[in-house]
Protein backbone atom coordinates (compact mmCIF):
# COMPACT_ATOMS: atom_id res chain seq x y z
CA UNK A 1 0.00 0.00 0.00
CA UNK A 2 1.25 3.51 -0.47
CA UNK A 3 0.79 5.64 2.34
CA UNK A 4 1.73 9.35 2.84
CA UNK A 5 3.28 9.55 6.87
CA UNK A 6 2.51 12.92 7.92
CA UNK A 7 4.26 14.62 10.68
CA UNK A 8 7.05 12.51 10.61
CA UNK A 9 10.34 12.84 13.27
CA UNK A 10 13.58 10.69 13.37
CA UNK A 11 12.07 7.93 15.14
CA UNK A 12 9.13 7.63 13.25
CA UNK A 13 10.98 6.84 10.28
CA UNK A 14 13.06 4.48 12.04
CA UNK A 15 10.42 2.63 13.91
CA UNK A 16 7.88 2.42 11.06
CA UNK A 17 11.18 1.32 8.41
CA UNK A 18 11.85 -1.29 10.46
CA UNK A 19 8.62 -2.99 11.08
CA UNK A 20 7.73 -2.11 7.58
CA UNK A 21 10.44 -5.18 6.50
CA UNK A 22 7.65 -8.53 6.28
CA UNK A 23 4.83 -6.10 4.56
CA UNK A 24 6.59 -3.81 2.06
CA UNK A 25 4.28 -1.15 2.28
CA UNK A 26 5.31 2.14 0.39
CA UNK A 27 6.02 5.03 2.67
CA UNK A 28 6.88 8.48 1.90
CA UNK A 29 7.86 10.19 4.90
CA UNK A 30 6.58 13.70 5.25
CA UNK A 31 7.47 16.26 7.61
CA UNK A 32 4.45 18.57 7.93
CA UNK A 33 1.50 17.76 9.80
CA UNK A 34 -1.48 17.04 7.96
CA UNK A 35 -3.94 20.06 7.49
CA UNK A 36 -5.66 21.72 4.84
CA UNK A 37 -2.91 23.24 3.30
CA UNK A 38 -0.93 20.10 3.33
CA UNK A 39 -3.86 17.64 2.66
CA UNK A 40 -3.06 17.81 -1.79
CA UNK A 41 0.30 15.58 -0.24
CA UNK A 42 -1.62 12.91 0.22
CA UNK A 43 -2.59 12.78 -3.71
CA UNK A 44 -2.00 9.69 -5.19
CA UNK A 45 -1.35 7.73 -2.05
CA UNK A 46 -4.05 4.99 -0.71
CA UNK A 47 -3.47 5.56 2.86
CA UNK A 48 -2.37 8.68 5.11
CA UNK A 49 -0.53 7.69 8.48
CA UNK A 50 -1.02 10.18 11.19
CA UNK A 51 -0.60 11.84 14.96
CA UNK A 52 -2.27 13.52 17.60
CA UNK A 53 -1.81 16.52 16.39
CA UNK A 54 -2.61 16.29 12.95
CA UNK A 55 -5.89 17.89 11.30
CA UNK A 56 -8.70 15.47 9.84
CA UNK A 57 -11.71 17.08 9.42
CA UNK A 58 -13.89 17.64 6.94
CA UNK A 59 -12.36 19.88 4.56
CA UNK A 60 -9.19 17.35 4.80
CA UNK A 61 -10.92 14.31 4.25
CA UNK A 62 -12.80 15.23 1.21
CA UNK A 63 -9.42 16.31 -0.09
CA UNK A 64 -7.59 13.14 0.83
CA UNK A 65 -10.89 11.03 -0.74
CA UNK A 66 -10.67 13.64 -4.28
CA UNK A 67 -7.22 12.31 -4.39
CA UNK A 68 -7.27 8.22 -3.60
CA UNK A 69 -7.19 8.14 -0.25
CA UNK A 70 -9.27 5.40 1.53
CA UNK A 71 -7.78 4.55 4.52
CA UNK A 72 -6.50 6.68 7.66
CA UNK A 73 -4.39 5.58 10.00
CA UNK A 74 -3.44 6.86 13.61
CA UNK A 75 -0.57 6.10 15.00
CA UNK A 76 -1.71 6.97 18.16
CA UNK A 77 -5.00 5.82 20.65
CA UNK A 78 -7.06 9.23 20.46
CA UNK A 79 -8.83 9.67 17.41
CA UNK A 80 -10.76 12.91 18.65
CA UNK A 81 -8.94 14.97 15.73
CA UNK A 82 -11.06 13.49 13.20
CA UNK A 83 -14.21 13.75 11.51
CA UNK A 84 -15.64 10.30 12.18
CA UNK A 85 -19.07 11.13 10.70
CA UNK A 86 -17.22 12.88 7.17
CA UNK A 87 -14.74 9.62 7.28
CA UNK A 88 -17.87 7.41 7.01
CA UNK A 89 -19.97 9.34 4.18
CA UNK A 90 -16.72 9.48 2.12
CA UNK A 91 -15.94 5.79 2.38
CA UNK A 92 -12.40 6.19 4.13
CA UNK A 93 -11.48 3.89 7.01
CA UNK A 94 -10.17 4.62 10.03
CA UNK A 95 -8.10 2.68 12.18
CA UNK A 96 -5.83 3.49 15.61
CA UNK A 97 -3.43 1.63 18.02
CA UNK A 98 -5.54 1.13 20.64
CA UNK A 99 -3.12 -0.13 23.26
CA UNK A 100 0.45 0.37 22.15
CA UNK A 101 2.51 0.12 25.77
CA UNK A 102 0.05 0.68 28.32
CA UNK A 103 3.08 0.42 30.79
CA UNK A 104 5.13 3.13 28.82
CA UNK A 105 2.18 5.44 29.50
CA UNK A 106 1.17 4.17 33.88
CA UNK A 107 4.86 4.43 34.45
CA UNK A 108 5.97 7.35 33.23
CA UNK A 109 2.81 8.84 34.91
CA UNK A 110 4.05 7.56 38.79
CA UNK A 111 7.15 9.23 37.70
CA UNK A 112 5.44 12.64 37.50
CA UNK A 113 3.48 12.12 40.17
CA UNK A 114 7.07 11.26 42.53
CA UNK A 115 8.97 14.02 40.30
CA UNK A 116 6.73 16.87 41.06
CA UNK A 117 5.52 15.54 44.65
CA UNK A 118 9.98 15.30 45.97
CA UNK A 119 10.46 17.96 43.80
CA UNK A 120 13.06 16.14 41.94
CA UNK A 121 13.27 18.85 38.61
CA UNK A 122 14.31 21.58 41.15
CA UNK A 123 16.45 19.78 42.86
CA UNK A 124 18.39 18.92 39.69
CA UNK A 125 18.61 22.40 38.53
CA UNK A 126 20.02 23.44 41.96
CA UNK A 127 22.56 20.84 42.20
CA UNK A 128 23.67 22.23 38.48
CA UNK A 129 24.79 25.65 40.14
CA UNK A 130 26.58 23.90 42.87
CA UNK A 131 23.61 24.64 45.25
CA UNK A 132 23.16 21.80 47.68
CA UNK A 133 20.76 23.26 50.44
CA UNK A 134 17.49 21.22 50.93
CA UNK A 135 15.53 24.09 51.87
CA UNK A 136 12.22 24.33 49.94
CA UNK A 137 12.63 20.60 48.93
CA UNK A 138 10.48 18.77 51.11
CA UNK A 139 8.04 16.50 50.34
CA UNK A 140 5.92 13.80 50.97
CA UNK A 141 5.51 10.18 50.54
CA UNK A 142 3.00 8.49 48.78
CA UNK A 143 2.74 5.33 50.72
CA UNK A 144 -0.65 6.00 52.28
CA UNK A 145 -1.91 9.23 50.85
CA UNK A 146 -5.45 8.95 49.17
CA UNK A 147 -5.15 8.78 44.95
CA UNK A 148 -8.14 9.00 42.97
CA UNK A 149 -7.59 7.49 39.19
CA UNK A 150 -10.26 9.03 36.45
CA UNK A 151 -10.57 6.19 34.28
CA UNK A 152 -9.24 2.50 34.91
CA UNK A 153 -8.90 1.22 31.43
CA UNK A 154 -5.49 -0.33 30.60
CA UNK A 155 -3.41 2.59 31.27
CA UNK A 156 -5.48 3.48 34.58
CA UNK A 157 -5.64 0.09 36.10
CA UNK A 158 -2.01 -0.20 35.84
CA UNK A 159 -1.42 3.04 37.22
CA UNK A 160 -4.08 2.00 40.34
CA UNK A 161 -2.63 -1.38 40.61
CA UNK A 162 0.79 -0.06 41.31
CA UNK A 163 -0.02 2.64 43.87
CA UNK A 164 -2.40 -0.04 45.43
CA UNK A 165 -0.16 -2.64 45.43
CA UNK A 166 3.73 -1.07 45.36
CA UNK A 167 2.91 2.15 47.14
CA UNK A 168 0.40 1.11 49.43
CA UNK A 169 -2.30 4.40 48.72
CA UNK A 170 -5.47 4.33 49.28
CA UNK A 171 -6.76 4.33 45.80
CA UNK A 172 -9.85 5.55 44.51
CA UNK A 173 -11.73 5.19 40.71
CA UNK A 174 -14.08 6.40 39.04
CA UNK A 175 -15.03 4.73 35.82
CA UNK A 176 -18.56 3.36 33.57
CA UNK A 177 -17.34 0.24 33.98
CA UNK A 178 -15.53 -1.15 37.38
CA UNK A 179 -12.70 -3.51 37.10
CA UNK A 180 -13.59 -6.71 39.04
CA UNK A 181 -9.62 -7.45 39.72
CA UNK A 182 -8.89 -3.79 40.95
CA UNK A 183 -12.08 -3.90 43.61
CA UNK A 184 -10.50 -7.29 44.57
CA UNK A 185 -7.54 -5.69 45.50
CA UNK A 186 -9.29 -2.90 47.90
CA UNK A 187 -9.96 -0.18 44.70
CA UNK A 188 -12.77 1.73 45.47
CA UNK A 189 -14.78 3.17 43.06
CA UNK A 190 -16.87 6.00 43.96
CA UNK A 191 -19.11 8.70 41.24
CA UNK A 192 -16.15 11.19 40.10
CA UNK A 193 -17.55 14.30 42.07
CA UNK A 194 -16.96 11.91 45.05
CA UNK A 195 -13.87 10.84 44.39
CA UNK A 196 -12.92 14.56 43.16
CA UNK A 197 -13.77 15.53 47.25
CA UNK A 198 -11.84 13.16 48.47
CA UNK A 199 -8.85 12.24 46.66
CA UNK A 200 -5.34 14.25 47.78
CA UNK A 201 -3.91 13.11 44.40
CA UNK A 202 -6.02 12.96 41.06
CA UNK A 203 -4.72 11.17 37.70
CA UNK A 204 -6.70 11.16 34.48
CA UNK A 205 -6.84 8.39 32.18
CA UNK A 206 -9.82 9.20 30.44
CA UNK A 207 -10.89 9.17 26.43
CA UNK A 208 -11.46 13.37 25.36
CA UNK A 209 -15.64 13.21 25.03
CA UNK A 210 -17.72 15.90 25.12
CA UNK A 211 -18.79 14.36 28.03
CA UNK A 212 -15.23 14.15 29.74
CA UNK A 213 -13.92 17.51 28.24
CA UNK A 214 -12.88 19.90 30.93
CA UNK A 215 -14.03 17.48 33.55
CA UNK A 216 -11.10 19.22 35.90
CA UNK A 217 -13.16 22.81 35.80
CA UNK A 218 -13.78 25.74 38.21
CA UNK A 219 -16.50 24.09 39.92
CA UNK A 220 -14.65 20.63 40.44
CA UNK A 221 -11.29 22.66 41.86
CA UNK A 222 -13.40 24.02 44.15
CA UNK A 223 -15.12 20.78 45.37
CA UNK A 224 -11.21 19.33 45.73
CA UNK A 225 -9.47 19.09 49.16
CA UNK A 226 -7.29 22.04 49.21
CA UNK A 227 -3.80 21.06 48.15
CA UNK A 228 -4.66 18.79 45.70
CA UNK A 229 -2.21 17.63 43.27
CA UNK A 230 -3.16 16.80 39.69
CA UNK A 231 -1.74 14.69 37.37
CA UNK A 232 -2.57 14.34 33.49
CA UNK A 233 -0.61 11.97 30.75
CA UNK A 234 -4.24 11.13 28.70
CA UNK A 235 -5.60 14.54 26.86
CA UNK A 236 -5.10 17.74 27.72
CA UNK A 237 -8.69 19.20 27.51
CA UNK A 238 -9.28 17.07 29.92
CA UNK A 239 -8.49 20.42 31.94
CA UNK A 240 -9.75 24.09 31.75
CA UNK A 241 -6.30 25.73 32.17
CA UNK A 242 -8.15 28.80 32.88
CA UNK A 243 -9.37 27.24 36.27
CA UNK A 244 -6.19 25.50 36.54
CA UNK A 245 -4.32 28.52 36.66
CA UNK A 246 -6.91 30.11 39.20
CA UNK A 247 -6.71 26.74 41.57
CA UNK A 248 -2.96 27.49 41.59
CA UNK A 249 -3.03 31.05 42.14
CA UNK A 250 -5.31 30.92 44.82
CA UNK A 251 -3.52 27.89 46.26
CA UNK A 252 -6.25 25.38 46.31
CA UNK A 253 -3.93 23.12 43.81
CA UNK A 254 -1.17 21.99 45.71
CA UNK A 255 0.84 20.77 42.66
CA UNK A 256 0.37 19.68 38.20
CA UNK A 257 1.90 17.59 36.35
CA UNK A 258 1.08 17.61 33.09
CA UNK A 259 2.34 15.53 29.79
CA UNK A 260 -0.54 17.00 27.70
CA UNK A 261 -1.88 20.65 27.27
CA UNK A 262 -5.13 21.79 25.99
CA UNK A 263 -3.55 23.58 23.07
CA UNK A 264 -0.52 21.78 22.56
CA UNK A 265 -0.73 20.61 19.03
CA UNK A 266 1.20 23.82 18.24
CA UNK A 267 3.66 23.65 20.66
CA UNK A 268 4.52 20.15 20.87
CA UNK A 269 6.73 18.02 19.21
CA UNK A 270 8.50 21.39 17.69
CA UNK A 271 11.91 22.93 18.94
CA UNK A 272 10.33 26.44 19.72
CA UNK A 273 13.69 27.30 21.91
CA UNK A 274 14.60 30.38 19.31
CA UNK A 275 10.72 31.14 19.28
CA UNK A 276 8.77 33.75 21.20
CA UNK A 277 5.45 31.42 22.21
CA UNK A 278 2.37 33.88 22.65
CA UNK A 279 0.32 30.74 24.21
CA UNK A 280 -0.27 33.26 27.34
CA UNK A 281 -1.56 30.19 29.46
CA UNK A 282 1.14 27.96 28.84
CA UNK A 283 3.43 30.50 29.81
CA UNK A 284 1.72 31.39 33.00
CA UNK A 285 1.96 27.86 33.68
CA UNK A 286 5.64 27.39 33.30
CA UNK A 287 5.68 30.30 35.95
CA UNK A 288 4.96 28.02 38.99
CA UNK A 289 7.38 26.07 40.87
CA UNK A 290 4.92 23.42 41.68
CA UNK A 291 3.72 22.80 37.97
CA UNK A 292 5.82 20.10 36.21
CA UNK A 293 5.21 20.06 32.36
CA UNK A 294 6.71 17.67 29.72
CA UNK A 295 5.93 17.65 26.14
CA UNK A 296 3.75 14.65 25.47
CA UNK A 297 6.24 12.19 26.22
CA UNK A 298 4.73 9.23 27.94
CA UNK A 299 4.20 7.03 25.08
CA UNK A 300 8.10 7.04 24.08
CA UNK A 301 9.51 4.05 24.50
CA UNK A 302 11.44 1.70 22.25
CA UNK A 303 8.99 -0.80 23.16
CA UNK A 304 5.93 1.46 22.23
CA UNK A 305 7.13 2.94 19.41
CA UNK A 306 7.53 -0.72 17.92
CA UNK A 307 4.41 -1.47 18.84
CA UNK A 308 2.98 1.28 17.77
CA UNK A 309 4.70 1.02 13.72
CA UNK A 310 3.51 -2.72 13.90
CA UNK A 311 -0.01 -2.13 14.71
CA UNK A 312 -0.23 0.60 11.98
CA UNK A 313 1.42 -1.66 9.25
CA UNK A 314 -0.50 -4.80 10.33
CA UNK A 315 -4.03 -2.25 9.87
CA UNK A 316 -2.89 -1.26 6.29
CA UNK A 317 -1.99 -4.68 5.15
CA UNK A 318 -5.56 -5.77 6.37
CA UNK A 319 -7.06 -2.55 4.85
CA UNK A 320 -5.56 -3.47 1.16
CA UNK A 321 -6.22 -7.74 1.64
CA UNK A 322 -9.74 -6.49 2.01
CA UNK A 323 -9.67 -7.74 5.57
CA UNK A 324 -12.23 -6.66 8.54
CA UNK A 325 -10.06 -3.70 10.36
CA UNK A 326 -9.25 -4.74 14.08
CA UNK A 327 -8.69 -1.35 15.30
CA UNK A 328 -10.96 0.30 13.27
CA UNK A 329 -13.21 3.48 14.52
CA UNK A 330 -15.94 5.07 13.29
CA UNK A 331 -19.03 7.09 14.54
CA UNK A 332 -21.71 4.42 14.58
CA UNK A 333 -19.08 2.06 16.86
CA UNK A 334 -18.50 5.31 19.35
CA UNK A 335 -22.14 6.37 19.77
CA UNK A 336 -23.57 2.58 20.47
CA UNK A 337 -20.98 2.53 22.66
CA UNK A 338 -21.83 5.16 24.82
Amino acid sequence: MRIAVFNTKPYDRRFLAEANAPYGHDLHFLEPRLEPATAGLAAGHQAVCIFVNDTVDAEVLETLAAGGTRLVALRCAGFNNVDLAAARRLGIGVVRVPAYSPHAVAEFTIGMMLAVDRKIPRAWARVRENNFALDGLIGRNLHGRTVGVIGTGKIGALVARSLRAGFGCEVLASDLYPDPALEAIGVRYLPRDRLLRAAEIVTLHCPLTPETRHLIDGAAIDAARPGLMIVNTSRGALIDTAALIEGLKCRKVGAVALDVYEQEADLFFEDLSNEIVSDDMFQRLLTFPNVLITGHQAFLTEEALAAIAETTLRSAADAEAGRPLENRVDAVRIASSK
